[in-house]
């Protein structure tokens, strides 16, 4: 065991290299939780390059077992969300089954997440796929009922340079078009936003999934931690 990782070690497979959302992600957790992390090289964020990515994260994981980490995270929604609900599901079972390690993916997260804010009815926006209909067939299947998922009309590239309040204007006009929306959902960590999530929940009086603080949540739930942190919305503040 580390000296810094007394709650726990855990080995986070990033999509592309030098993503910022790790970072934000490392300082909402507690201390006590070491992070191994490892990096694809997803470059453009295509459907084919997504696609192509699978036998990374593998090897990947195959690493991170090695090192004995106790919970691995292969982060991004797009390689898995291909796979359909199912698909990736059949291979989080087979990896886990092979490595011995307890795996979950950011779209799984996601789902847990969604769920322990009793989500049911949610509007969102994404940036990862050009055909934002894969994100609403993956949730649909999950049982979900998708009023809106809209991309960000920037490229990949660029997205991560929105500032948050263009962010929150975006999804607050898309909520109005749904007002029977009981969630808002955002897909993916290149967006730097954790500033508006509990305006959005105060303005509009529903919670917010944000990726990165998801994340955080489910790393300590997976690992028997229980530290609430606030100011990053109800996920992180109420630990449900």
């Amino acid at each position: 065991m580390a000296s810094d990782a007394w709650r726990g070690m855990v080995g986070i497979i990033k999509p592309t290299k030098g993503s910022a959302s790790l970072v934000e992600m490392i300082r909402m957790l507690p201390d006590g939780i070491g992070i191994i992390p490892l990096f694809n090289n997803i470059r453009h964020g295509k459907i084919e390059e997504f696609r192509a990515a699978l036998p990374a994260y593998e090897e990947k994981i195959a690493e991170l077992a090695e090192d004995q980490v106790d919970l691995i995270h292969a982060a991004g929604t797009p390689p898995f969300m291909l796979l359909g609900y199912k698909g990736e599901r059949e291979i989080i079972e087979r990896w886990e089954k092979q490595f011995k390690i307890p795996i979950f993916t950011s779209g799984t997260n996601q789902i847990a997440a969604l769920k322990a804010l009793k989500i049911k009815r949610f509007v969102g926006v994404g940036y990862d796929f050009e055909d934002t209909s894969i994100v609403r067939n993956y949730f649909t299947v999950a049982g979900f009922d998708v009023l809106g998922i809209e991309r960000l009309p920037v490229p990949w590239e660029e997205v991560g340079r929105l500032s948050s309040t263009e962010v929150y204007y975006h999804v607050k006009r898309l909520f109005l078009k749904h007002p029977d929306a009981d969630g808002i959902y955002f897909q993916g960590g290149k967006l730097r936003i954790l500033d508006i999530i509990e305006l959005l929940e105060q303005d509009l009086r529903i919670p917010v999934l944000h990726p990165g603080v998801a994340q955080a949540w489910e790393i300590q739930r997976r690992l028997n931690v229980r530290q609430p942190k606030t100011g990053y919305g109800r996920l992180l503040a109420e630990m449900p």
